[in-house]
């Protein structure tokens, strides 16, 4: 993955200056959640998050709403993650923040403050990739990973396998060719009349119900290890305003068994391009990230499937799958190491004449 930014490597100047000093805070804000982390020589002193109930009477997540909401939330974030650490801005060796992808309005709050942060005490600003961030959240906590591992990143906005050969060389060898998983989750979820954000409630509510009670097809990808979710939400909309036509109440009398059985179609499709992604460059090192790897349903059938499959599964700790600013201090940190910082240009004032 490239974060397609103009970085430098200048390497006397990060050994005489910036060998020692090794705590960072990283900034997150790529979409509704604005987060702060500080770590330090890799060890996690601080994860703070700031959520934004606003979305919710939309239905979604609005752009404009959320870059708000960050300005709000940022400072009251950085500092208290500060505080936890037991750190002083002055004791900071750089500051990160996400570069994207994600929404260019709080994407902009985040690296503007970073920026500013950064050129204020005179410390390297490093830019994280998001989705590369998801998988480096592996080696927070142990245990972590050995290389080179499989690692399905599934979020709201990305379902990718990533091919992973060290903490900072990735491979997409398999992606959604339309809607992300967590997407499909959300959008059933609202055909369901459920509340945003919905993926959660589906998770909730598949646990009462039989996840063979109703079936959906499984929609046909290009690409071996690729994904489409587009047919599916069809699919399950299609037959929605068939059996309500029939039955007004069919919804809130089958809603169990209804999101089991798209939670379970959906699961099924991520962990059959999975286990062929395996098979394929014979890895048994399989790791899931992103938000949608909190989902119980998801987490207990690839440890089925890898106690069967004699795999090493690996699962980030809560506080890490869904978006969070410890995942960019992790992989801030291996940035640090290599001295992979942004560049930054300061221009003064004209001189008045």
């Amino acid at each position: 993955m490239c974060l397609g930014k103009k970085v430098y490597l200048c390497a006397d100047l990060y050994k005489t200056k910036y060998l020692k000093m090794t705590t960072i805070l990283a900034i997150e804000s790529s979409c509704d959640d604005t987060a702060a982390a500080v770590i330090r020589n890799g060890t996690m002193l601080s994860n703070i998050a700031a959520s934004q109930s606003v979305h919710e009477a939309w239905g979604g997540v609005v752009p404009e709403l959320a870059s708000r909401a960050h300005q709000q939330h940022i400072v009251p974030v950085v500092d208290r993650a500060l505080k936890v650490a037991g750190v002083l801005p002055a004791d900071l060796s750089a500051v990160a923040f996400t570069a994207g992808p994600g929404l260019i309005g709080s994407l902009l709050v985040g690296s503007s403050f970073a920026k500013a942060f950064a050129l204020a005490l005179d410390v390297p600003l490093i830019a994280v990739n998001h989705i590369q961030a998801h998988v480096v959240a592996h080696f927070i906590d142990a245990p972590r990973p050995k290389f080179p591992f499989l690692c399905l990143t599934v979020s709201g906005g990305h379902t990718q396998i990533v091919k992973v050969s060290d903490h900072l060389t990735m491979e997409i060898v398999g992606e959604t060719i339309d809607d992300a998983a967590g997407e499909a989750f959300d959008k059933t979820a609202k055909m369901l009349g459920l509340p945003y954000p919905g993926g959660p409630l589906v998770d909730k509510y598949a646990q009462q119900g039989n996840p063979k009670a109703f079936s959906f097809p499984e929609p046909k990808a290009h690409g071996e290890f690729n994904f489409s979710f587009s047919g599916l939400k069809t699919s399950v909309l299609y037959f929605l305003q068939k059996q309500t036509t029939e039955n007004p109440q069919f919804i809130a009398e089958n809603l169990a068994d209804l999101c089991a059985s798209i939670q379970y179609t959906i699961v099924k499709i991520l962990l059959n391009k999975l286990q062929k992604a395996a098979k394929h460059y014979q890895i048994n090192e399989i790791a899931i990230a992103g938000g949608v790897s909190a989902n119980s349903g998801l987490r207990a059938a690839l440890l089925d499937l890898g106690q069967r499959k004699k795999w090493q599964v690996y699962i980030p700790d809560f506080q890490y799958c869904t978006d969070n600013a410890g995942m960019i201090a992790m992989a801030a940190h291996y940035l640090y190491e290599k001295g992979a910082f942004v560049e930054q240009t300061f221009m003064p004032m004209a001189r008045m004449r």
